[in-house]
């Protein structure tokens, strides 16, 4: 049962992610009618990729609790499968991309907020959905 906490961490985690996608796209934003939408910032692309490491690591542990002490070779075998996408996942992905775009956004947001964030775009995201969506580790 130790593994509980870090599984329920996780799938908060999960569905923090989801909701701020959920929230983020809901909001009506010029930007959001232009070409390549949300996909042209790099903010909104670690959000998504963020979401889907969290979604491979709650499935990783979900795995790990359904074929513990199975015996199973083949279950193992996928098991291992699945923990190598998840540390590629982090490794290559996941961790790079945020501390990126966590320390670019943060290091020309302190330097000027116009150029990064305008004043204009508190209209249209609150705050907190900013801050939630630059992750920090």
């Amino acid at each position: 049962m130790a593994l509980v906490p870090c599984q329920v961490l996780r799938v908060a985690i999960l569905l923090s992610y989801c909701s701020i996608l959920c929230n983020y796209k809901a909001i009506e934003m010029p930007s959001h009618q232009t070409y390549g939408g949300s996909w042209k910032f790099l903010t909104f692309i670690d959000l998504v990729i963020q979401a889907v490491f969290f979604g491979i690591c709650v499935l990783t542990d979900l795995s790990t609790l359904l074929t513990r002490d199975s015996g199973n070779q083949e279950q193992e075998r996928q098991l291992r499968k699945l923990i190598s996408l998840r540390d590629w996942t982090l490794a290559v992905l996941a961790f790079p991309v945020g501390v990126f775009v966590v320390a670019v956004f943060w290091t020309i947001y302190a330097y000027d907020r116009e150029m990064i964030y305008p004043k204009l775009l508190d209209n249209f995201i609150p705050g907190w959905l900013n801050h939630g969506m630059e992750p920090t580790y």
